[in-house]
């Protein structure tokens, strides 16, 4: 069933973090549901702005709708770090249940104003909103925001943007970086504890997943984030995949049998992941 971010909070609170995934291709999405069929959780599918124009909104909402009946799985589909509003706006239309305006490149008024601006439209729909305080560095839809760029998110700055925006989620920024595979974050959880302990009724959200450890996993789960993202994981997973398998590929061999082993993959890595979030 589609659902919104706040209903899966409110019925996974003290059970587990939700994984959120990133789709960056139609192939992808059975392959994910069916990861969270096997574990009998709950998944966010999220999308940049340029792949839901890649693969077409209405064509996301309609396959996931699909799906989340065929499989019995409770799904959100959700736009990721989108700083248009008329972008965010076309996704609720289309029948995306959650959005993230991303104003974190703003000043704080500006971010609050606009941020504010997207959640009266999209809780006229019923449509969640996550938005973000702070700079998380990394890659992002090819943007690069290198760790002297990245900014911490302050304790203050946070609990006036919930208080004046009334998101459901917030990503923060305590040490983690967009596409970071090749080491690990090192996460200030003197920040995470002060946040979370602060801000009860908002789900915190952690930005690249794919570059924390399993252990800092677990703690940053214990400590109240309730939405992990996960991309560049399921991306360079996928390309190693596919660059083995079409290696070995003739003109008459089925592009079937060629894409099978890589979204096999992305099912492994959605059931690690998830398993991972679950609380202990």
């Amino acid at each position: 069933m589609l659902k919104s971010l706040k209903q899966l909070f409110e019925e996974n609170e003290g059970k587990r973090a939700i994984g959120s995934f990133n789709v960056h291709c139609l192939e992808m999405l059975p392959a994910m549901l069916e990861g969270a069929k096997e574990l009998n959780v709950p998944i966010i599918i999220q999308t940049s702005p340029g792949t839901a124009a890649y693969i077409g909104f209405d064509l996301l909402v309609s396959s996931i709708e699909t799906l989340a009946e065929r499989l019995d799985v409770d799904v959100c589909l959700h736009m990721d770090h989108c700083k248009d509003i008329e972008v965010l706006k076309e996704a609720i239309h289309a029948g995306y249940s959650s959005v993230m305006y991303d104003g974190s490149s703003l000043s704080l008024d500006e971010n609050i104003q606009n941020t504010r601006t997207v959640v009266e439209y999209a809780n006229a729909k019923n449509v969640s909103v996550e938005g973000e305080v702070g700079t998380i560095g990394g890659a992002e839809e090819g943007v690069v925001v290198s760790e002297d760029e990245a900014i911490y998110t302050k304790p203050e700055d946070a609990y006036r943007f919930v208080r004046e925006t009334g998101v459901n989620a917030l990503a923060v920024a305590i040490g983690t970086t967009h596409g970071q595979y090749k080491s690990k974050a090192k996460i200030n959880f003197a920040l995470l504890e002060e946040l979370s302990a602060n801000m009860p009724d908002v789900g915190m959200v952690l930005h690249g997943g794919t570059g924390v450890s399993d252990e800092d996993m677990r703690r940053c789960v214990s400590l109240g984030m309730k939405k992990v993202n996960v991309g560049t994981e399921l991306n360079k997973s996928y390309i190693e995949e596919v660059n083995r398998t079409f290696a070995e590929a003739t003109p008459l061999t089925s592009l079937r049998k060629l894409l099978l082993p890589a979204n096999n993959r992305i099912k492994d890595i959605v059931i690690e992941k998830s398993a991972l979030f679950q609380l202990m």
